[in-house]
């Protein structure tokens, strides 16, 4: 096939093959025994022609695909499929909110998937049925590709979830504002992982419960295995949001007890100093009659009565265990 960013056409002989088609072959291909698989970017003109005018679906099919918004959702029509995922986005510095989305109109016979970017899934299995190992239905089909979602959802959890776990650890050796933002961050991932893979938990319930004539018992039990991996995910990310809630109490709880030690010791000083304080200003009043004014020995009899009164500070702090 001429490669084009915009179409993929596969040619699926039922035995794990296929044989790669160019847009203009289309309509003249033999498809007998056969499942054609078209995977269009649903923001290019064919895509809308092609599936607006000549693929003969149903309307809510054809506003399912080349709607730009979408959330992952199965819809059964009569004996066709709908449905709508989402993947995590595997490019660097990506954001948790960026997800990629497919959507899906599965028959038999035909298999129509639009997408706005290029899913790493779907590249995976047009590989292995080059290689003659690729799905042999459009049951098959489905299940590889939602297991490979599902999947890849994997490796970004656990690195959420180890981040969380050395969080934890440096909190404990260290209680440093440094770690807040690590923290928020951390959090926000998680709950925007969990809000976005919810919708897909409800899909895929769906896919499982719901009777497709040409989907079969084994492969309902595969479709039921992907959706519980899929709980699981869901499960360890509220997992990783309440922890992090706690690391966030206890940074702050540490960060409290520190500026409440800090301000008992600034509250000790100041008792110890108010006093000094009181006296040094009561007997430098420059005035007459301030008691041993004339006596040469005034200054050392004063600096004794203040080491007198913070020695008796000292005693009255130490038994009320103040210090």
């Amino acid at each position: 096939m001429a490669k084009n960013k915009k179409v993929e056409i596969y040619l699926l002989d039922k035995e794990g093959k296929a044989e790669e088609l160019n847009f203009e072959d289309l309509e003249t291909a033999d498809k007998e025994d056969k499942i054609l698989w078209i995977h269009f970017d649903y923001s290019s003109p064919q895509a809308i022609d092609w599936i607006t005018n000549k693929s003969n679906i149903d309307s809510i099919a054809i506003d399912a695909l080349l709607t730009e918004e979408t959330r992952p959702r199965t819809t059964i029509l009569d004996d066709s499929l709908l449905i709508a995922l989402r993947g995590v986005n595997l490019e660097p510095k990506s954001k948790p909110e960026d997800m990629i989305s497919i959507r899906l109109f599965i028959t038999p016979t035909l298999i129509i998937s639009t997408r706005k970017r290029d899913l790493l899934t779907i590249k995976e299995i047009a590989d292995n049925l080059k290689k003659g190992v690729g799905p042999k239905s459009s049951s098959e089909f489905l299940i590889e590709l939602t297991y490979r979602i599902i999947e890849r959802m994997e490796d970004i959890i656990d690195n959420i979830e180890d981040r969380a776990d050395q969080l934890e650890e440096n909190i404990i050796n260290s209680s440093d504002l440094k770690y807040r933002n690590e923290i928020l961050a951390i959090r926000r991932e998680s709950i925007v992982l969990r809000r976005y893979l919810f919708p897909q938990k409800e899909a895929m319930n769906k896919l499982y419960h719901d009777k497709i004539t040409w989907i079969n018992e084994y492969e309902r039990i595969e479709l039921r295995e992907i959706n519980d991996q899929l709980i699981r995910h869901i499960e360890e990310l509220d997992t990783i949001k309440d922890k992090v809630t706690l690391i966030q109490e206890e940074l702050s709880n540490m960060l409290s007890d520190q500026m409440n030690k800090k301000m008992y010791m600034l509250s000790i000083i100041s008792a110890i100093f108010l006093p000094l304080t009181f006296l040094t200003g009561l007997l430098g009043i420059n005035i007459d009659g301030i008691p041993g004014a004339k006596n040469e020995n005034a200054f050392l009899i004063f600096c004794v009565m203040l080491i007198v009164v913070v020695s008796i500070q000292y005693v009255i702090f130490k038994k009320k265990k103040w210090l």
